[in-house]
């Protein structure tokens, strides 16, 4: 899936690899932890850690971050209506224990794992809106919009590379 950035990417053929494996080197983060994630689903969890790691785009929203586990991340991406949507859409049968990915797992086995007391539920009832999932899973990374794609005020998770790259112009305008 992070094949949209090849021609200008800021990750190698490896990582874009790791990304899409169930238990990637790149985190050691299960999307599986309440059980098997629906593919329709984690397909937007793939593209999501692409863009992360692959697009030249997000220098806008690039903030430091004070983890031992990195010093910058992506704060506020203004992700185009659709992509929020469909995302929340593709998942909202998917289970999960958290609200926050970020932080708070149990990590002792090497892996994350669901906090003691936490209750696996479906995404629709701990992210009762597309907001809610885009906004707060990587706490903050995303800001869900009202723009749409093609409007050159949102970043796309998802386009088709033989038009070219919609999140240049984007960049660029919030530069």
């Amino acid at each position: 899936q992070c094949v949209l950035w090849k021609d200008n990417a800021c990750c190698t053929a490896n990582t874009s690899l790791e990304a899409h494996q169930d238990q990637s080197y790149l985190y050691s983060f299960n999307w599986d932890h309440c059980g098997a994630m629906p593919e329709k689903c984690k397909r937007h969890f793939i593209q999501d850690t692409c863009l992360y790691e692959c697009s030249p785009n997000l220098g806008p929203w690039i903030d430091q971050a004070d983890n031992s586990w990195r010093k910058e991340r992506i704060r506020d991406v203004p992700l185009c209506q659709e992509d929020c949507e469909q995302w929340w859409e593709d998942c909202q049968d998917a289970v999960t224990c958290k609200v926050n990915w970020h932080k708070g797992w149990n990590w002792t086995t090497g892996t994350n794992q669901c906090p003691k007391g936490a209750m696996c539920q479906k995404f629709k009832f701990v992210f009762p809106t597309a907001a809610a999932l885009c906004e707060q899973i990587w706490s903050g990374s995303y800001r869900y919009t009202s723009h749409h794609r093609g409007s050159g005020r949102c970043i796309q998770m998802w386009f088709d590379p033989a038009q070219g790259n919609p999140n240049v112009a984007v960049a660029q305008y919030y530069a």
